[in-house]
């Protein structure tokens, strides 16, 4: 985790509707204009999860990831919607932000088993931080997708 930056769990009714506007501005920016896939993303699962922002101190959003509780997508409390600003890239953010997603699942929710529903290219990504894959490929809104399970290590 990079401590020079402001790292921040907002439960829904904490979020400002300032730090609201700028998540779901870079989930749309990224996820609908960048990956050019129109869908829905605003899911209604928002009001019941817990959103990680990360920032420049004082400064621009430059990620965000949402953890969701078990029961409310998939038995497992889940990770998902995690973006990293374009400027931000290529830094090692995103592994820390899956890395603090996993800290904050294992906290809340001992001894279960946390799942994605990863983009089939980041398949890599999310096995080098313990996923594997659990489904096969399938098509969510245009883009390969698989699920993945970190299993609880018992």
């Amino acid at each position: 985790m990079r401590l020079d930056l402001d790292w921040r769990w907002h439960a829904w009714r904490d979020l400002d509707i300032d730090t609201l506007y700028e998540c779901l501005r870079l989930r749309v920016d990224i996820f609908v204009v960048e990956q050019k896939c129109p869908y829905p993303e605003l899911d209604g699962l928002d009001p019941h999860c817990e959103h990680l922002t990360v920032r420049e101190p004082g400064g621009a959003l430059l990620g965000y990831l949402r953890l969701l509780p078990p029961g409310l997508k998939v038995d497992e409390p889940a990770l998902g919607r995690l973006v990293v600003a374009a400027a931000a890239r290529g830094q090692g953010l995103a592994r820390a932000m899956v890395s603090e997603g996993i800290r904050a699942c294992h906290a809340r929710y001992p001894q279960q088993d946390i799942y994605i529903s990863g983009q089939q290219h980041l398949e890599d990504f999310y096995a080098s931080l313990g996923f594997k894959v659990s489904s096969q490929p399938y098509l969510d809104d245009g883009i390969w997708h698989v699920d993945m399970l970190k299993v609880w290590e018992r």
